[in-house]
């Protein structure tokens, strides 16, 4: 996989067709190190399956907000659009962890935590000699057309 390729999870696309979300759920950007790398066919892709950085330094438990799904969707022209305003940075901080190697984006609102897909870093990023800063491509996450 390239560097910079959003891959949405196969598991995923089944349950946003099946209306597995509602508008208001809060949609997250966590940050994964190596321990499990993420598959496009992983069976039921949820944040715990896999292992975020350490929490410390500028970086969170759980990641940064993207936004409400409602507010990621759009449609036009018979193209459905996921796409975020919302490019999460992470300052560079002694405490961050430096090993970063992936982007996962998940519904935070839902239980357990289903992901949408993710992202490679082109790791390992280290967090503590720089900043991270994911910036998502001018044409969104993902489409989905007719």
């Amino acid at each position: 996989m390239a560097r910079g390729d959003f891959l949405v999870f196969e598991e995923a696309m089944a349950y946003m067709l099946d209306g597995g979300w509602g508008p208001g759920d809060d949609i997250k950007c966590a940050i994964l190190d190596d321990t499990v790398s993420p598959t496009a066919a992983d069976a039921t892709p949820a944040l715990g399956d896999y292992t975020e950085v350490g929490t410390g330094g500028t970086y969170v438990a759980g990641g940064t907000s993207l936004g409400t799904w409602g507010d990621m969707i759009t449609e036009a022209a018979g193209v459905v659009t996921a796409d975020t305003p919302t490019n999460p940075t992470w300052a560079q901080d002694a405490g961050n962890d430096d090993d970063a190697h992936w982007a996962l984006v998940y519904n935070d609102t839902q239980a357990g935590d289903p992901a949408i897909g993710y992202l490679d870093l082109g790791g390992p990023v280290d967090m503590s000699g720089g900043p991270l800063t994911i910036t998502w491509n001018a044409s969104g996450l993902f489409t989905i057309a007719k």
